[in-house]
């Protein structure tokens, strides 16, 4: 801090604190939906109104999505081999940092920015480094999918007493 910067502050009047303002917490998680009860004729499926479109958790081509995504990174990459390698697997810490800038964001915690994030921007976040670290486990292999689903085997076996569902 620069004399200048010191002087400035002793100048100004001293306020007691603020009381600390509420901060929104984290959405519940939602409910897993009930499921559907089966229409027991074809006359009853066709008099019920027809059902909103659901998306799917994940996209069923996720990991074809994946290698096109690993596949246009890869044709525009400017440095290869190790290297390549390691700036795909850092590019990580970078999307966990944004996770951590949005939560931050979303509580208000810096008094420079205020609020400045939302619980969507959180999600929206938190999926990025999601899609960066399959891209970065499918720059390591080609049998990603392979690997990524034994490994879930083995964390639900671990964790749950189960294999994944």
């Amino acid at each position: 801090m620069s004399y200048s910067d010191r002087a400035t502050r002793a100048a100004l009047p001293v306020s007691e604190p603020a009381e600390p303002a509420e901060v929104a917490g984290p959405p519940e998680p939602a409910e897993p939906p009930e499921p559907a009860e089966p229409a027991t004729s074809a006359a009853s499926a066709a008099s019920a109104e027809p059902a909103e479109p659901v998306e799917p958790a994940a996209p069923a081509d996720l990991w074809q999505t994946i290698d096109a995504l690993w596949a246009w990174l890869d044709a525009d990459q400017p440095i290869a081999g190790r290297e390549a390698l390691l700036l795909r697997v850092l590019k990580l810490s970078e999307e966990v940092g944004e996770v951590a800038q949005a939560v931050i964001g979303v509580t208000g915690q810096n008094p420079r920015k205020g609020t400045s994030h939302t619980w969507e921007d959180v999600e929206s976040e938190l999926c990025d480094v999601v899609i960066t670290a399959l891209v970065a486990l499918r720059t390591l292999t080609p049998g990603a999918p392979e690997v990524f689903a034994r490994h879930l085997a083995r964390v639900a076996g671990r964790s749950l007493g189960t294999t994944a569902p």
